[in-house]
């Protein structure tokens, strides 16, 4: 991602503060809050990286597209990166691992670095066959202008019909995409950084992945770090009713509605495994 871009976006994000406040700007944060980190977690991680369930090719475009539009490149890049970290977690090859280095480094310090700007293409063999996929990942700056230009038409729309209002395009961008794709950044890094430090942690993993019930909330379910550590594959990350999951559930109703399907969950032996865990503590 290199730093220029990742730093240039924080100071960017502080125009907000010279565009002045309105309901509508906080709801356009809102939405490309919740719509970004839902595409990232059950898009980017669960579906891209993990392959925790299946859908159409063109709801794979769709989730590729919105998740690519929070300026973390794109998916194959993504989940050739988070692979990598499974199959290392917490060693000397792990390329974020707070353990190895430290919590500044898990958390923005790799992504400043250029040296892991490149896809590791041999780690995503099953992506690289979707031309697509390959597209948006080449030209990943395309869903970042295209939101950008969106939020600004809003904006200016919304200037001319309702100024009652009192938003305007350039206030729509500044709330509407830097300031809500830091925010993206830093809950979606903190699963890197703080999920491999502090927390609890239900199964004897080889790495020290926690879960952590603030995170999972600000993740819409990517806090609960050990569950998925133990058992990547499930489309589900909170293992109980009061672990909440948002994209989990999120996903569930999709699968409703047709768009996904053959959702993976946590096996019985996972459910005995901390069962016992539990008794023996």
């Amino acid at each position: 991602m290199a730093s220029s871009p990742i730093f240039m976006m924080h100071v960017l994000a502080c125009g907000a503060l010279f565009t002045g406040f309105s309901w509508a700007a906080l709801i356009a944060l809102l939405i490309t809050y919740v719509a970004r980190v839902f595409a990232l977690t059950a898009g980017f991680h669960r579906y891209f990286s993990h392959r925790a369930f299946k859908t159409s090719r063109a709801f794979q475009f769709i989730l590729a597209w919105v998740g690519t539009s929070s300026a973390q490149l794109g998916p194959m890049w993504w989940a050739a990166n988070h692979r990598h970290h499974h199959q290392h977690s917490d060693k000397e090859e792990d390329i974020h691992s707070p353990v190895v280095n430290d919590a500044f480094w898990a958390h923005i310090g790799w992504v400043l670095c250029r040296a892991y700007g490149s896809i590791q293409h041999d780690r995503v063999k099953d992506l690289n066959k979707y031309p697509e996929l390959r597209f948006i990942d080449r030209f990943h700056i395309l869903p970042v202008i295209s939101l950008i230009l969106l939020l600004y038409g809003v904006g200016a729309g919304l200037d001319a019909f309702y100024p009652g209002l009192e938003t305007s395009g350039l206030q729509m961008v500044m709330w509407g995409f830097f300031m809500s794709t830091v925010l993206v950044y830093h809950v979606t890094f903190c699963v890197n950084s703080v999920t491999h430090i502090v927390g609890s942690k239900r199964f004897k993993t080889d790495d020290e992945s926690r879960n952590s019930w603030w995170v999972a909330l600000l993740t819409f379910g990517e806090g609960w770090h050990n569950n998925h550590h133990r058992w990547p594959l499930s489309a589900r990350q909170g293992m109980y009713w009061w672990e909440l999951d948002l994209s989990y559930w999120g996903l569930r109703l999709l699968e409703k509605l047709g768009l996904v399907w053959d959702l993976k969950v946590y096996p019985e032996k996972i459910y005995q495994e901390a069962a016992a865990g539990k008794l023996r503590n």
